[in-house]
């Protein structure tokens, strides 16, 4: 009767347990279906890589260069919607090359995403400034993001008014657009608290034009509405300070020379400075020697320490002096090794560097080489 039992109980076990699995089985399926249903946001399961296959398809046709463009927006690829073919149309009837449109779309995938009606209306508001399409073309080419990186209108159409409202020309707005778009995607509070800020320096020091102010400051330095306002205020505290500026000298230094100085991390800035004195000092140079060098190129705090001492001791290596140095400043824009080329050629076609002006040796390529022909054939 026990082993009876025992496999009655065996098999009712069993029996249920199945039924448990079964059930449990069918609540997973229909779980899992209603997830998968109730799920996908665009028509069916399949749908999708046959979109993507058509995208890639369609982006191979035009020579895009899908790897470039899949390692800078990836994402671009997972969307259902793209205009590349409305894109393309669109660019070419405004005079851009294919192969122009090919390496837009390979640089910048996330173009493709932009409507017709979009990329018309930011085109009309870029033509308030540019006088061709033609210009806009090439900046695109050059510089893609900077047309398709918002879709803003309404923020470029305001800050486009903005700036033509404090006394900015149409050339002055060319020049933005064309070296520091990104100015234009800058909300227009950034740019009015710029504005603001270089007016108010502006009559602090005394002049009283800050239209004319801004203006020049902007055209000598176009990335400076991209800047904080707080980099500009230590900057230009770090200038006077250091030099010992009146308000006029000051003044006409950052609307000259001195206005790419602004953009500079104010640690940076000074680093440089303190190792340009140093190293000065360290060759016999004044304080005043020093000063007078460094306002007479103020470019030459860009360079970081490594490279300006670097350049300096393969000058001194020539046997250039330090004082040729401090009155052709312009010769640290040439890198190392064109330095030592154009020595070594010099010194070969009987140039005595020591007696003679050293500042060839910053010409540009063309002028230096028709000065070493005529050298030569003395």
């Amino acid at each position: 009767m026990a082993p009876r039992n025992l496999l009655c109980m065996r098999s009712n076990f069993l029996f249920g347990s199945r039924c448990w699995m079964i059930q449990f089985s069918a609540e997973m399926l229909f779980k899992s279906v209603s997830f998968r249903l109730f799920g996908v946001k665009y028509g069916s399961a399949d749908a999708e890589p046959l979109k993507n296959e058509e995208l890639l398809h369609n982006l191979l046709t035009m020579g895009v260069d899908v790897d470039m463009a899949k390692r800078r927006q990836p994402g671009v690829f997972n969307r259902v919607g793209t205009n590349e073919q409305d894109l393309k149309m669109f660019l070419l009837s405004k005079g851009a090359k294919e192969e122009v449109i090919a390496s837009i779309i390979s640089r910048y995938p996330r173009a493709i995403t932009r409507t017709h009606e979009s990329l018309s209306k930011r085109w009309d508001l870029w033509r308030r400034i540019m006088t061709s399409d033609l210009e806009i073309v090439n900046i695109l080419e050059r510089s893609p993001e900077s047309f398709f990186r918002s879709n803003n209108n309404l923020n470029l159409e305001n800050n486009i008014k903005f700036l033509y409202s404090v006394g900015l020309t149409r050339k002055c707005l060319c020049r933005l657009l064309t070296n520091a778009p990104r100015t234009f995607s800058n909300s227009l509070d950034l740019n009015k608290q710029m504005v603001e800020l270089l007016q108010e320096i502006c009559l602090s020091l005394g002049h009283n034009d800050p239209t004319d102010f801004v203006r020049k400051i902007i055209l000598k330095n176009p990335f400076i509405l991209s800047q904080s306002t707080k980099r500009v205020k230590a900057n230009i505290e770090f200038l006077q300070s250091t030099f010992n500026l009146n308000n006029e000298e000051l003044l006409i230094l950052i609307r000259g020379p001195g206005a790419e100085i602004l953009d500079l991390s104010n640690d940076y800035a000074r680093r440089n400075y303190t190792n340009i004195k140093e190293k000065l000092f360290s060759l016999g140079c004044t304080e005043e020697e020093v000063q007078k060098f460094v306002l007479s190129y103020p470019d030459v705090i860009f360079l970081g320490e490594r490279k300006f001492n670097d350049k300096i001791d393969c000058l001194i290596e020539e046997k250039i002096s330090i004082s040729q140095i401090i009155e052709n400043p312009r010769i640290l824009d040439s890198s190392i090794n064109t330095l030592k080329n154009r020595i070594k050629e010099l010194v070969n076609a009987g140039y005595n560097l020591s007696t003679s002006s050293i500042t060839l040796l910053s010409w540009s390529q063309k002028r230096y080489k028709a000065k070493l022909k005529k050298l030569n054939i003395g």
